[in-house]
């Protein structure tokens, strides 16, 4: 099974994680398919850069966003975007709403 889920870096009490896929049976740190993002919970408000085209592509086939990623992407409105093309919106409007919505984010430092 494929999982989108957090991978650690960054150092001791400052962690950033990446977004990767990766398989469920692979160590937190260890191998992955492919990086879709990065996120960094320490900066208010958190830091977020997500390729939006690639998750939803992951997720058509099947990967499954572990709990931690469930709840960061609910935060800025991707599930409720993957909801939408899901049920055939057009993928060029909900990269766009997509980039102003992360925009609006990032605006809020």
């Amino acid at each position: 099974m494929v999982r989108i889920r957090l991978r650690k870096t960054g150092m001791r009490h400052q962690p950033s994680y990446r977004i990767v896929v990766a398989d469920k049976e692979s160590p937190r740190d260890g191998r992955f398919l492919e990086i879709v993002g990065t996120y960094n919970p320490t900066t208010d408000p958190f830091t977020i850069e997500v390729k939006e085209e690639k998750v939803y592509e992951w997720m058509k086939n099947g990967a499954v966003p572990s709990e931690s990623v469930t709840r960061i992407f609910q935060k800025v409105g991707l599930m409720d975007r993957f909801e939408r093309f899901k049920k055939g919106e057009a993928l060029e409007g909900l990269l766009a709403e997509a980039k102003t919505a992360y925009e609006k984010h990032a605006a809020k430092a």
